[in-house]
């Protein structure tokens, strides 16, 4: 049976529940989204929230992503800051977001990288400031990001795929001040790719979308050892460091050399 608007709304309310409590990081909850708001049946909405609770069961409500008092929420209390003097800072990998960041980069390099991050709060607010330096802040395509600031003699840009207006999805609000450096957000398609956990749900979404479209449910991907596979791969990452995507024989030396007679004699 085909899904309304209103159950696919349903449904990503449950993942932004499911957010704010600890259950997904900021790229696995963008990826559930997009999933949910381009579902066609309710098979497919089952399938994004299979493996969360129901909504009764939720602890406790979460706010809304867009909600003008989670700014006002958050100025009462302590930003977390990254700074870089003449140096780097990085923070990637899995880490808790539950207060404003802050980033300053003077003649060095600050990275945020919030796609494997869990968010606690509607709106992810933070300020970057760069004086000769560069602050690059990583998240996943598909969130909104409001980009706000001053820049003198720098540059401060976004380089992200925005969900589609009027989709309820995380938002990054960003205050920039860049003096004689850079302050950037970009997203998945321009940033190292993360390696994606195999996950189940995943794997259901994605049968049922090509039963329905008549796809095949795992399309070839052609490649040779050391290749990494792609973003949305719909096999565990560990067959690709195993063994080729197509099987194969290296030539011996004495097999090329006689390649080679042959192409002389033709």
């Amino acid at each position: 049976m085909r899904a309304s608007d209103a159950e696919r709304e349903a449904a990503v309310e449950r993942l932004r529940v499911a957010s704010v409590e600890g259950r997904l990081t900021l790229g696995e909850l963008s990826e559930r989204t997009e999933a949910a708001y381009t579902a066609v049946t309710q098979a497919e909405l089952a399938v994004v929230t299979s493996d969360l609770p129901l909504a009764g069961q939720a602890p406790m409500p979460a706010p809304a992503y867009a909600s003008a008092q989670a700014p006002a929420e958050q100025q009462g209390r302590t930003r977390r800051w990254f700074v870089a003097v003449m140096g780097d800072s990085k923070r990637r990998g899995k880490w808790r977001i539950d207060k404003p960041l802050g980033a300053v980069a003077v003649m060095g390099d600050v990275v945020l990288d919030l796609r494997q991050a869990e968010v606690r709060s509607g709106v992810v607010d933070i300020v970057a400031t760069a004086v000769m330096g560069d602050v690059k802040i990583i998240v996943p395509d598909g969130v909104d990001v409001d980009l706000e600031g001053i820049a003198i003699m720098g540059d401060k840009k976004v380089q992200v795929i925005e969900a589609p207006p009027g989709m309820n999805v995380p938002l990054i609000r960003v205050k920039a001040y860049a003096i004689m450096g850079d302050v950037k957000v970009i997203g998945d398609s321009r940033a190292e790719p993360v390696k994606k956990a195999w996950a189940a749900w995943r794997e259901q979404w994605r049968e049922i979308r090509g039963e329905l479209m008549g796809e095949p449910q795992h399309p070839p991907y052609p490649g040779l050892y050391g290749q990494q596979p792609p973003a949305q791969a719909p096999y565990p990452y560990e067959q690709y460091s195993q063994q080729p995507a197509y099987p194969y024989r290296q030539r011996s030396r004495r097999e090329d050399r006689r390649e080679d007679r042959r192409r002389r004699d033709r």
